[in-house]
């Protein structure tokens, strides 16, 4: 079982070029399915896997923690299948629950400006604070993207940036000004560590920013200047995208920016703008404010 579990592993290292991050989550999640059944993979069938679905139920798991379990489960299979290994595919006849959809968070134009407006003074660390939110917002990144720029990446007379998203595949994004100060005030700082790295973003000690670390700055931030829930990259990411749509952005440009290799994932974002649409509908509508009164 091992051998094959390795196999899959290394297809989705090599072959899907999934991040570490996205390899510890199938791991953890196909290693917990395997202990709860403690039996051979030929064994296995379709109530074996719903057996398992239903504990973490019992366990009052989130609806969403359940199918991403589930969905690590089917890629494993999936490959066990095609690969020869076993006869039939037990996960294939097992529905996802129904997960509640929620339209993404997304911060107001000024609550942007009072996070990055937070990080104050020209020192190593609110330079670098502030030149990561303002390019995380300008162009729209994700967590991983961000932590894996090297400062070859970043092109400033040109104000691009060469980014290396999910599947390796590589996109070039456009810097708006204001991130493009930020790096200028924070390149300077980065040199004055005078460590040997290759990594855009650094911690104090000269290594790597982690995704991780990332995260812990923001929430300090929101948290200073008093924002309603916690500040994550991706709600910045959801920012971006949202306010490019309020704007006039069309999806397909959008769905480029993100890196998202389907329409539909960038279509969530169409919610979104529908609900704001209806807000300047009530505030301004003649009709609305009749019909509110």
């Amino acid at each position: 079982m091992k051998n094959h579990f390795d196999s899959f592993m290394t297809f989705l290292r090599i072959e899907k070029g999934c991040s570490e991050h996205t390899l510890r989550a199938y791991q953890a999640d196909i290693s917990e399915f395997l202990i709860f059944m403690d039996k051979k993979l030929l064994e296995v069938d379709n109530l074996d896997i719903r057996s398992f679905l239903a504990s973490l139920h019992h366990k009052n798991l989130k609806k969403s923690s359940i199918s991403r379990k589930l969905a690590s489960i089917r890629s494993f299979f999936k490959y066990m299948h095609r690969e020869g290994f076993i006869k039939k595919n037990p996960a294939k006849l097992v529905s996802s629950p129904k997960v509640p959809k929620s339209l993404p968070k997304f911060l107001t134009v000024d609550e942007v400006f009072m996070l990055m407006d937070a990080p104050e003074g020209e020192a190593f660390i609110p330079a670098r604070d502030k030149a990561m939110c303002e390019l995380l917002y300008s162009s729209g990144l994700r967590v991983s993207e961000l932590t894996s720029l090297d400062v070859g990446d970043l092109d400033i007379k040109e104000f691009l940036i060469r980014v290396m998203g999910k599947g390796q595949k590589e996109r070039i994004l456009p810097i708006g000004g204001q991130a493009m100060e930020a790096l200028r005030h924070y390149l300077p700082e980065r040199i004055s560590l005078k460590k040997k790295s290759s990594a855009l973003f650094l911690n104090t000690r000269g290594g790597r920013l982690t995704q991780r670390s990332v995260q812990r700055i923001l929430l300090k931030y929101s948290r200073m200047i008093n924002l309603k829930g916690d500040l994550s990259p991706h709600v910045l990411r959801h920012t971006f995208a949202t306010h490019l749509l309020h704007g006039g952005a069309d999806l397909r440009s959008i769905q480029e920016l993100l890196g998202h290799s389907s329409l539909s994932t960038t279509q969530k974002y169409t919610h979104v703008d529908i609900e704001h649409l209806a807000e300047v509908y009530d505030k301004a509508h003649p009709l609305a404010k009749k019909r509110k009164g």
